[in-house]
Parts: structure tokens; sequence; C-alpha cells
């Protein structure tokens, strides 16, 4: 496992001191997370990521690869209303084969619970995520945004079938599922029907606990054993989502070049937001989206992010799943855009799948020092 270099204290002490600042609750979350939530909230191309470990009862556990989720669970377990919550410590990904990235490394981060949704604690959470990531010392970041909100606005200024824009905001999510749609629906394929589609259209025509009966024997036949901490009854539920989605429309050559054309816009928000409603039209959902952008970039001005420096990517999406509003990332020139110095995002939805019975707002965001820092350990 490749270890990041340590920053020198006083370095360390610039960045960490705008998370400091915001008064939160600190926090010091578990190293060891439930694989197959990680997996359910990131899908499986994450686990090759992940440093997967036997926990103490033998079930499948992996190093935190972020402080996002046990965070939730912390606040859920305070039962207060509202949080904050800051955090520092090591996180663990296993680094891409022939990378030379840092597979232990240290992230700061705060995490806000309670406080709504308005689009100026967006902003607050973003410029704390620059101001972090400036006091490294770079001088070649910028701030690349991406908002979920806006994909579901051209999903409805597009006017498709409710079934098809329904899958179609699924897929967000998972980039490489969606590219690999409309690189069909422009050639003019029908989806292709996976295996696991076909076992799920066996087994939907049964009663769930009759289902999960069948799978079972047919791993029991078969000599399987499941892996990922899966049992035979959240496999069959996941089948039936499956073959529901298997039975709506396909996208036709026309609104698959649309659509890509639209997530390769990526200009400075005003620009983007200009090109979307150019390329779509108008909607009420789209005005809504754009009003709310302009409450954020005044925010942000007035907290002294210099607005040139802004990016919205129609088409960006992070590698976990959960954001369901606006999310960025904060990133240099010379690293690239596949090592962010600082990230973060809005994820409303997220407490309530972890078991929260009410929060009002969630968002986030960390800053990796070994990356904002402009010298030693900046890869």
């Amino acid at each position: 496992m490749r270890l990041e270099p340590a920053l020198a204290p006083g370095l360390l002490a610039a960045i960490r001191a705008p998370f400091v600042a915001r008064d939160a609750t600190p926090i010091d979350a578990p190293v060891l997370q439930s694989l197959g939530l990680l997996l359910d909230l990131a899908g499986e191309q994450i686990r090759e990521r992940l440093f997967v470990v036997q926990g103490e009862a033998g079930e499948e556990r992996a190093l935190r690869p972020d402080f996002t989720i046990p965070t939730v669970f912390a606040h859920i377990e305070s039962a207060a209303a509202a949080g904050r919550y800051f955090y520092e410590g090591k996180a663990f990904r296993v680094a891409p084969a022939g990378s030379d990235r840092d597979e232990e490394f240290l992230q700061i981060g705060l995490e806000v619970f309670g406080e709504g949704s308005a689009p100026e604690a967006d902003a607050e959470i973003a410029a704390l995520a620059w101001r972090a990531a400036v006091a490294g010392g770079r001088k070649d970041l910028r701030l690349v945004f991406g908002d979920v909100s806006l994909f579901s606005a051209i999903i409805d200024a597009l006017g498709l079938a409710p079934p098809l824009a329904a899958r179609l905001r699924r897929g967000f999510a998972q980039p490489r599922r969606l590219r690999a749609e409309l690189a069909a629906a422009k050639a003019g394929e029908r989806r292709a029907t996976r295996g696991g589609e076909r076992i799920a259209a066996l087994l939907t025509g049964l009663p769930e606990g009759e289902a999960t009966a069948v799978l079972e024997e047919l791993w029991a036949l078969a000599g399987i054993e499941p892996v990922g901490g899966r049992g035979a009854e959240e496999i069959v539920h996941r089948l039936a989502v499956r073959a529901e989605v298997s039975r709506t429309p396909d996208l036709t050559p026309a609104q698959a070049d649309l659509i890509s054309d639209v997530l390769a816009i990526s200009e400075p928000p005003a620009e983007t937001l200009d090109t979307v409603r150019k390329l779509v039209g108008g909607g009420p959902t789209l005005r809504s989206v754009e009003a709310a952008w302009q409450a954020r970039l005044a925010a942000l001005s007035s907290a002294g992010v210099p607005l040139e420096r802004l990016t919205l990517a129609a088409g960006f999406v992070q590698q976990f799943g959960y954001y369901d509003g606006v999310l960025f990332e904060v990133r240099s020139a010379a690293l690239g855009e596949d090592r962010p110095v600082a990230a973060g995002g809005r994820y409303d939805a997220l407490p309530a799948r972890l078991g929260a019975k009410s929060v009002a707002g969630a968002l986030g965001c960390m800053v990796r020092p070994g990356r904002a820092a402009a010298i030693g350990g900046a890869a």
C-alpha cells in the first residue's frame, strides 16, 4: 500500500484552518465499513478501488474510502435535528493499475445536516473547500461543478416517455452504463438484454419469498457461494427492479445525439445554462435550476470565490452515486481532472436511505492536503 508523504505542520495547519473555523463537532469514523452498503451506493464498479478485509464475524468489510457514510450514521445515532461534523483522518483506495497514486492518504472534511437545501448552503460548502485547497499554495486551481437537478431538467425539457425519463435519471449516476445506452441508441440498436434481466424475467412472476427460495436452490445446485454481503432476498429485489427497467422504451438516435451533446457541455455556469437552453428549450424545471444557480453564484462571489475560475459541466458526476444535487471538485491543472484536490456536494436523500427519519438537507466537502500542497506529496 503506497503511503502519502507527510506535510510540514505549518502547511497542514493552513489547509485545516478553514474547517476548524466552522466550529463543528469533531468525529472519529470507524476504519472498517460495510462492503455491501458501499456497493449498493456506488455500484459494483467501486469494488476494484476498495481494500476488502474480513470482519470479526467473517463478513467482508472495506477500509473506509471516505468519511461521508460513517458521518451520516454518527448523525443518525445522535438523534439531533441538525449538526455539523469535522473529521481528519486516513482514507484508503486501491490505485488503478499502473498508477502511482497514494493508496493511504489524509482527508479533512466537514459534513452538515438539517440546515435545508438553499443554494446559498451549496455555495458555503463549495467556498469552504476552495479556501482549504487554495491554502496549499497552488495557483492553478479551478472549481468544477455538476448538478443532478440540471440533468433532470434537461430530461424534463425533452418530453420523453415517463419510464424512459426515469431510467435515464437513474442512469446518470452510472456514466459507463449511460454512455453504452446512448451509443447503442445512436447506432439504432435495441438495448442488449443482460443475463440478469433474463433471470429477472423468470423470477419476477413469483412471490418474492418463492423467488428467493428458487434462487437459493439454484445456488445450491451450482455450488455457488454468494459474496459481497448480499443475500438471496436482496438479489431477488434488485433483479425485479432490473426487469422493470428493461421493459422501458429505448431512445431514438436523435434523442441520444441530443443528450450526448448536452452532457458534453462544460463552460462557465452562465454559458452552460444558456447553451443547454438553446439545445433543449426552456421549461419550468430548467427555469428553477437557472434561478438557483443565480443565487449560488452570487453567494460564491460574496464568499470570495473568483467566478472566472468556475465551470459547470453538465455531465459531471462522482464515483459515489449518492449525490443528488449540486456536486463539485477543486482541480489542479498540474494534477489533472482524475486527481481532485477537494470535492463535495449535496446528498439530501442519503440519510433516509441509511435509516434517518427526518433530515432536512445534507451536504459536505473534503480536501486532500497532500494534493493541495504546492510542494512535496502533491501527486
